[in-house]
């Protein structure tokens, strides 16, 4: 395990797992929610993110850009086109807009354009994995190419298994047992 891999699992267990009764995407309830927002937009936190992520995502091949459902790839983006440039890197970020805007150029993928490129798609805490394969949905219409569905954290609840079944390479950084927490 790297030293910025280390950090990051310390600042999520202190900063982001928050223990109670909780209603999840799925509609389900858990004992604990995690709230990746809480870290990924603290300046001492998203350069780790930046670095854990981009230390994931570099096996796979060809990858142009990174981005994800807004909001929460948002920072994870962020942090990862940072990183990734501050090591000499090329990977430029982009934002899927949950609908398309009703105005202006009427866009749901913003950033650098898309098309034709290979492109992970970022989630900061997985569940179900609806929002990378909404996110990925729009990209393909944009005619992107998915390399990969990469998450920081991930809850083990069947995300990782319904957007392989979908045809997507998974990639998580980080799992329940490295906060101490079990599905």
């Amino acid at each position: 395990m790297t030293h910025a891999r280390e950090q990051l699992i310390e600042h999520i267990k202190a900063d982001a797992v928050f223990h109670g009764d909780f209603t999840l995407t799925s509609g389900k309830q858990a004992s604990y929610y995690i709230d990746l927002r809480k870290v990924s937009l603290d300046h001492r936190v998203a350069p780790l993110i930046g670095q854990v992520m981009t230390d994931l995502i570099a096996s796979v091949p060809d990858v142009d850009a990174v981005g994800g459902l807004t909001m929460g790839a948002d920072p994870i983006a962020s942090a990862v086109l940072h990183q990734s440039a501050a090591r000499g890197g090329t990977y430029d970020a982009f934002v899927v807009r949950k609908e398309p805007k009703d105005h202006g150029r009427g866009r749901q993928v913003e950033g650098p354009d898309v098309r034709g490129k290979r492109v992970i798609v970022l989630e900061d805490t997985s569940t179900t994995g609806g929002s990378p394969l909404k996110a990925a949905e729009a990209l393909e219409r944009e005619g992107a190419v998915i390399a990969a569905v990469a998450v920081v954290v991930d809850r083990d609840t069947g995300a990782k298994e319904k957007i392989e079944a979908a045809g997507y390479p998974y990639l998580a950084a980080i799992g329940l047992a490295d906060l101490g927490l079990s599905a």
